[in-house]
């Protein structure tokens, strides 16, 4: 199947990387190798790109999509959070680093991944395929408390509790195997009048339980509080989120990092000596403008968001 996904704030995000053309930059979700090649592109023979992803097919995708380059090409099957790993491959810091969250367009496309509650698939939802946890085991193992929980907390599904009742009782005839019989089970789950406005019913559980079993939100915190020590100085980090819960640690951590002081509010001068390493390069997080909207449906919640190392 070929890799199709339409990067998002492209132009937004090559501007905001301020790319050296003999720097060392990180894509650490590189999918299809979209915005890679946009940042391949501004590098010279001197430049090195350093490609991330936890999906091997992805991987496989951009060693396709970036081969004509002349820039050195490294391959890193990894995911973001594991900074030490990626340090490693770039041999030191590096000039930028970006990361563009959430599932994407190949991953929702490919039916035998089981991302989309649009295609009936086996219930995986796994980014990397050597992951041991799967939609399946949260969908017929966690207990309905679990359930509601992962539902209201990951999805902000308001019918959390209903839904998670609703799978309880089906599973306890026959388990639930496929994202078919999922979205059904949601779809009976929410009042008829409830699914008559707003997105797919089955949207906000499916993206509570990818995230679940990717556990997405803990590496997400993981790499933001950790990524600004693999810049050299002049060097920014570059992150796209698209739903509220990844834009609020993306902003908790970049403020963290910018205001690191830890003295009591009431201290009337800082006696704890911490002094930001960063500055914030977007006051406000980039969107996307009219144009890109048309092209790409997807770019309307996304939020890019900059800091540069001091």
């Amino acid at each position: 199947m070929e890799f199709s996904h339409v990067p998002v704030l492209y132009n937004e995000v090559l501007d905001s990387l301020n790319i050296r053309p003999d720097g060392i930059y990180v894509d650490g979700t590189v999918g299809g190798g979209g915005h890679s090649s946009g940042i391949c592109e501004r590098l010279s023979e001197a430049g090195t790109l350093i490609a991330v992803d936890r999906d091997t097919a992805a991987l496989e995708a951009a060693r396709a999509r970036l081969s004509g380059y002349s820039c050195t090409r490294k391959f890193l099957h990894a995911n973001y959070s594991q900074t030490d790993e990626i340090e490693q491959a770039a041999g030191g810091k590096v000039d930028g680093i970006l990361l563009d969250l959430g599932v994407s367009s190949f991953q929702l496309d490919n039916a035998e991944r089981g991302f989309s509650y649009m295609q009936d698939a086996p219930m995986d939802m796994r980014m990397n395929e050597d992951d041991i946890l799967t939609a399946y085991e949260v969908v017929n193992g966690y207990s309905e408390k679990e359930l509601a929980r992962i539902i209201r907390e990951y999805g902000e599904e308001k019918w959390a509790s209903r839904i998670a009742e609703f799978i309880v009782r089906e599973r306890a005839k026959e388990p639930v195997t496929t994202t078919g019989q999922l979205t059904e089970i949601i779809k009976a789950a929410i009042p008829a009048r409830a699914r008559r406005t707003g997105p797919h019913p089955a949207k906000r559980t499916f993206q509570a339980i990818r995230i679940e079993v990717n556990d997405e939100l803990g590496h997400l915190r993981e790499a933001v509080s950790r990524m600004p020590d693999l810049l050299r100085s002049g060097g920014r980090l570059a992150i796209i989120s698209f739903h509220s819960l990844e834009d609020r640690i993306v902003k908790t951590e970049f403020d963290r990092r910018l205001d690191p002081c830890i003295c009591p509010k009431e201290f009337p001068v800082c006696v704890c000596g911490k002094v930001a390493d960063v500055r914030k390069i977007t006051r406000k997080p980039l969107t996307a403008s009219e144009e890109e909207l048309e092209i790409n449906p997807r770019s309307r919640s996304a939020k890019l968001r900059v800091i540069e190392k001091l």
